[in-house]
């Protein structure tokens, strides 16, 4: 599959194709008519990427994990790692938002109080 073909496909924008193909990271260059063809494999990892966009990773960390997947051998500490990393990043944002609303209600309440 060509990259257009794969962007209508599977609904993946055309910078994310553009930052994986600049990251190198087939084992084989797979130009078909000067156009990059995509295997299962590709699809595969893109899926990844998508993911790791997703819940929130930056394209440098997406790269570095990429990376530490598919060239690395027993990279999964650190894999796990960087996930667990991002999990606690999020959680903090939630707990951060919860206390928002929590000082939202408090406002509407006192307003509501005032009729």
């Amino acid at each position: 599959m060509n990259k257009k073909e794969v962007c209508k496909k599977y609904s993946i924008p055309i910078r994310i194709l553009n930052e994986y193909e600049s990251w190198g990271l087939c084992n084989v260059v797979k130009i078909v008519m000067g156009e990059w063809q995509y295997d299962s494999q590709d699809i595969e990892r893109l899926s990844t990427i998508m993911a790791l966009h997703d819940i929130g990773f930056k394209n440098k960390e997406i790269e570095r994990y990429m990376r530490l997947l598919l060239e690395i051998p027993n990279s999964r500490q650190e894999r796990i790692d960087l996930l667990s990393q991002k999990r606690k990043s999020k959680l903090d944002e939630i707990h951060f938002q919860e206390k928002q609303l929590e000082r939202i209600d408090y406002l509407r309440h006192e307003l509501k109080k005032e009729n």
